[in-house]
């Protein structure tokens, strides 16, 4: 009988992790932790969020902890007559000075990270990013500057397995293992070019062009939307990115430029997408 329990219990764990890897990319129900990173600049991300929580965690249980010493140590019964003590130089000092070196130690890794993933250094290739009401265009001047429009599959047109919300009519594909330089501008209003996997997120404003990168470090999907309220459909503007290696990349450029080809200068009209590359 117990043998029976323990081996269901495997089997219920081992098809928890199997759900988990196979909805790593995209958010699942029930998940608690942020979605696997696929970048150098996510991982670095969670990193630091990994250390403020040990911080905030040890801040916390310490205040608790004289809270409750405070409480009992100082109740009425036990002092019957109160402290008129008003100042203690020790205690003063070491609250100045304590949270300056707690900040400190935050700031530090905070500004080296912020510098990390301001600017790209090296480029191999650059992705333009061009928010609308309510969707994105993306343009490839690096690899036959070409351009397409990306927008939201409707649910009537989900395929089985495909992500309500999440899937788009054609999507980005970038190459694995390769820096890409991203420079985000909008049409109109202010949106959010936001990609979690990626620990990519870049406002998109009007008249001005911002500058981000990312490094894909592995094959996959990676979903992301747009986070800056922009309107009635804001909340139908996904973002959809494949990553392959650079082999299949070259291959998909030389199909995409034929594709999404310009006749004096107008781009042809798509209205569905193909299939991915892998």
């Amino acid at each position: 009988m117990i043998a029976k329990r323990l081996t269901g219990w495997v089997a219920a764990v081992g098809v928890m992790l199997w759900s988990a890897l196979a909805h790593a990319e995209a958010p699942h129900p029930w998940q608690m932790y942020f979605q696997p990173a696929a970048s150098p600049v996510a991982e670095r991300f969670h990193e630091f969020h990994a250390m403020l929580l040990v911080i905030i965690t040890l801040i916390a249980g310490f205040v608790l902890a004289l809270l409750l010493y405070v409480i009992v140590r100082f109740r009425a019964s036990r002092n019957p007559v109160p402290s008129k003590t008003t100042h203690n130089t020790l205690i003063e000092v070491l609250w100045t000075v304590i949270p300056v070196i707690i900040l400190v130690v935050v700031a530090i890794p905070s500004f080296k990270l912020l510098y990390y993933v301001d600017r790209a250094q090296n480029p191999e290739m650059t992705l333009k990013v061009t928010a609308h009401q309510w969707y994105w265009s993306y343009e490839y001047p690096d690899n036959g500057n070409f351009t397409f429009d990306s927008n939201l599959v409707q649910d009537a047109d989900l395929k089985p397995g495909q992500l309500r919300l999440y899937e788009v009519d054609n999507h980005i594909v970038l190459p694995v293992d390769t820096t890409v330089r991203i420079l985000v501008t909008s049409t109109d209003v202010m949106h959010s070019w936001f990609v979690p996997p990626l620990g990519v997120q870049m406002y998109a404003v009007p008249g001005r062009v911002n500058e981000t990168w990312v490094k894909v470090e592995r094959e996959g999907i990676f979903h992301g939307q747009c986070n800056q309220i922009c309107g009635i459909n804001h909340g139908f503007m996904p973002i959809e990115i494949e990553a392959i290696s650079k082999d299949k990349f070259k291959a998909w450029t030389a199909a995409a430029q034929k594709k999404f080809a310009s006749v004096d200068g107008v781009p042809p009209v798509q209205l569905a997408a193909g299939d991915r590359t892998q």
